[in-house]
């Protein structure tokens, strides 16, 4: 089965910095672009940032530009977020998401991981 886990959130002061990782399963990670997605409470899920399969990141959001870099490794599955600068406007539940780009048109989403900014 596929399976996206999210991990490495927690709480965080402003300023700080925090790395989140999802580590894919069950399925051929190459063939998959890769995203972050985040939502806060009563706001609807954004786009944080995506890999695309040979591993470049674009569509970083306006809100996170120079403080968050997505990475991928292909070889360990899993993609990461550093985020720095972290700001508490950055709290939310961090979401994993794949999708197919080879082979047909299929998302996977992890469960989510917390990210809290605050002092």
């Amino acid at each position: 089965q596929v399976q996206l886990v999210e991990s490495g959130g927690g709480l965080v002061q402003p300023g700080g910095s925090l790395r989140l990782s999802c580590a894919a399963s069950g399925l051929i990670f190459s063939h998959y672009a890769m995203s972050w997605y985040r939502q806060a409470p009563g706001k609807e899920r954004e786009l944080v940032t995506t890999s695309n399969s040979g591993g470049g990141n674009t569509n970083y959001a306006d809100s996170v530009k120079g403080r968050f870099t997505g990475s991928r490794d292909n070889a360990k599955n899993t993609v990461y977020l550093q985020m720095n600068s972290l700001k508490p406007e950055d709290t939310a539940v961090y979401y994993c998401n794949a999708k197919k780009v080879v082979g047909g048109r299929v998302d996977y989403w992890g469960q989510g991981t917390q990210v809290t900014v605050s002092s």
